[in-house]
């Protein structure tokens, strides 16, 4: 029988690219995401890829998903993001609980509904896609670190509470990834400075790269688990560890 694996925030980036790579290895996937227009485009280009509305803010919606599963094999918990760079003393609590909301309340909803099923597999395996925001923290991070270590937190506690259960837990930390949308996002839309992140950076990673980092750890034999991954572009040694090319 065909493996099943749901991915959320499959609209862009990251989760649409996990979600072409596990198409790809065979799996029967769940893109879902808010975005519904994006979703049915990828679907309807990517034979194996099926489109679900999910807003994972939303018990209800959340709930609906579910419902609508035969199956799960393997959850990518990817839907997140970041909102703005002002330091703590300056970080707008509706900023913060946005992040909070998404990234970790969101991968709480989303685990909680579909981890019987998980479980019901014999093999399941729950993804949590992070950062390395969530193992070191950086100024102009605040909130993002905060949600990032809490969802962190989230999945190593999910290890120890599944211990015994025919569900392996893993953590997969991207460092410098260019994508369409999360700078832009995180600058609240100002492409001049979403392009200064990346700028002189030779080689960040790309979606695709995350994505065959996920598909790696989701395709191990069953008694191999991947604790955590963590996968930089050769330029960054660390968030503070960035080398550039200075134009000539």
């Amino acid at each position: 029988m065909t493996r099943t694996a749901v991915v959320t925030g499959a609209s862009s980036g990251i989760g649409e690219a996990t979600a072409r790579r596990l198409a790809a290895e065979g799996f029967d996937v769940v893109a879902a995401a808010r975005r519904r227009d994006r979703l049915d485009r990828l679907a309807a280009e990517v034979p194996g890829i099926r489109a679900a509305t999910l807003d994972v803010t939303s018990q209800e919606s959340v709930d609906a998903l579910a419902a609508s599963l035969d199956r799960c094999d393997v959850l990518v918990n990817n839907a997140g993001g970041a909102i703005g760079v002002e330091p703590v003393a300056k970080g707008d609590v509706a900023d913060w609980q946005r992040m909070y909301d998404v990234n970790v309340l969101g991968a709480l909803r989303v685990t909680q509904a579909l981890l019987p099923g998980l479980v019901a597999s014999g093999d399941g395996v729950l993804v949590m896609l992070t950062s390395v925001a969530g193992l070191v923290s950086y100024e102009g991070g605040g909130g993002y670190n905060a949600a990032k270590h809490a969802q962190t937190s989230m999945a190593e506690v999910l290890r120890l509470e599944l211990c015994g259960e025919p569900v392996r837990v893993v953590e997969v930390a991207p460092g410098l990834v260019h994508t369409e949308e999360f700078s832009l996002n995180r600058l609240r839309g100002d492409s001049a400075a979403a392009d200064r992140v990346y700028e002189g950076v030779p080689g960040p990673l790309s979606a695709d790269d995350v994505a065959d980092a996920v598909a790696w750890c989701v395709t191990r034999p069953a008694h191999v688990n991947i604790d955590r991954l963590v996968i930089r572009p050769r330029a960054q040694a660390a968030q503070y560890k960035l080398h550039r090319v200075q134009p000539r």
